[in-house]
């Protein structure tokens, strides 16, 4: 990709057809980031799925399906979007947290690979269905990852099974025939360290000779993206070559060969993404430059929540010298993408693409402020497609749309 076009396709031509704000998301970069991680795993018997959550676009996901992916997912509505793209319910991973036990029971029920992470959980699957498989996730009590709000192994994440609860869970196990055929741990996002992973590995090595019908290990996701020029990348090749035989390790230990499932979701969709807005306005106050965009947290929340940083190119104005910008929205409250940012000289009516905003950008998006939610479009083979349709007023009111009032008149 160039600073002006994917696959040979101008980010103007796309801006012109489809308007801003615009969702793009360049295919050839998801499938080039999972054949680099099938081909680092490939020494060992794996599978990876992808962690929906991330972008759960159905024309996306049919994609993954049709590359040999598996599906990681974290509500019923994931799982249903799932098996609509295509996926096999035996294909999907259902990993749920705090939810009412009806919606593992109908997971569970479509055949879904169901991943619980309490004991009151467990509990309550033992008594309905005392024959069943499952799999259980456990916090392992380590500190990994990027933001403090993306990091669940932590032990005072709500997230997985205490590992030191592990003498609750076999008895549990004791007194019914279920069987535990695999075990999850995820720690967070933005992993760049191997040696967490090995971690992982060693934790669920240990848990593991407590349960002898296992099939799997699953080392969640997490694998760090570059968000920056200078920022880290995870390694994934140097990641293989220490996860590898260490797997090969635990299976002789084991017994037999136990298959590694991991869940990436923002390492195979972040840099596929680029949101396209029109600069509004541009404006003066004291010591600021502010460049208002046609855009906000409403569609990308990232910034705000996080403190996420994403690279921002003045596709208007690429070869203009830098100057100092406040990137922000137009939703009314802070709402800013950029602080202090040299960004080439913006004017009124310039075309901006925000960077890495693949991994929940529309996903985490909103209709704050009772703003639309934009178009997605993806490039696929050198064609753009459009993937989802631009949100209108009509989409705002559809489910508010009638008087309530009106059986009582």
């Amino acid at each position: 990709m160039t600073s002006k076009e994917i696959q040979g396709i101008s980010f103007f031509h796309l801006a012109k057809k489809y308007k801003t704000p615009l969702y793009i998301y360049d295919t050839s970069i998801i499938k080039q980031r999972f054949e680099q991680l099938q081909k680092a795993l490939s020494p060992i018997p794996h599978k990876i799925k992808y962690a929906c959550k991330a972008l759960s676009n159905i024309h996306i996901l049919r994609l993954l399906n049709n590359w040999g992916c598996g599906l990681d997912c974290v509500s019923l509505n994931e799982i249903a979007i799932g098996l609509k793209s295509g996926f096999s319910s035996d294909n999907i991973i259902f990993t749920p947290n705090s939810v009412s036990f009806s919606e593992i029971q109908q997971a569970y029920e479509q055949n879904i690979t169901l991943n619980i992470d309490s004991i009151t959980a467990l509990e309550k699957f033992a008594n309905y269905y005392p024959e069943g498989k499952c799999s259980l996730r456990f916090n392992p009590d380590i500190t990994a990852g990027g933001n403090s709000s993306i990091q669940t192994g932590h032990k005072f994440s709500k997230f997985g099974i205490a590992k030191e609860q592990i003498n609750n869970v076999v008895e549990i196990i004791q007194k019914s025939n279920i069987k535990i055929t695999g075990l999850h741990i995820h720690t967070g996002s933005g992993i760049s360290n191997p040696e967490v992973f090995i971690q992982m590995l060693d934790t669920l090595c240990q848990l593991s000779k407590k349960f002898p019908h296992l099939s799997f290990l699953d080392i969640g996701g997490g694998f760090k993206v570059a968000y920056k020029k200078d920022d880290k990348f995870i390694d994934i090749e140097l990641l293989a070559d220490k996860i590898v035989p260490e797997m090969k390790k635990i299976s002789h230990e084991y017994g037999r060969p136990l298959e590694l499932w991991c869940e990436p979701g923002k390492y195979l969709v972040s840099e596929c993404g680029y949101l396209l807005a029109t600069v509004n306005q541009v404006k003066h106050n004291g010591e600021r430059t502010f460049a208002g965009i046609n855009s906000g947290k409403n569609h990308l929340l990232r910034p705000m929540l996080y403190n996420a940083h994403h690279e921002i190119i003045n596709i208007s104005n690429p070869d203009a010298e830098k100057k100092t910008y406040d990137v922000v929205g137009y939703i009314c409250e802070e709402d800013t993408f950029a602080r202090q940012r040299n960004i080439e000289k913006i004017r009124e009516g310039d075309l901006l693409c925000i960077c890495n905003a693949g991994a929940y950008g529309y996903s985490m998006s909103s209709n704050y402020n009772s703003r639309c939610r934009p178009a997605e479009v993806m490039v696929y083979q050198g064609k753009d497609f459009l993937i989802r349709q631009r949100e209108s007023l009509d989409d705002l009111l559809r489910n508010q749309d009638f008087d309530p009032f009106a059986s009582e008149l």
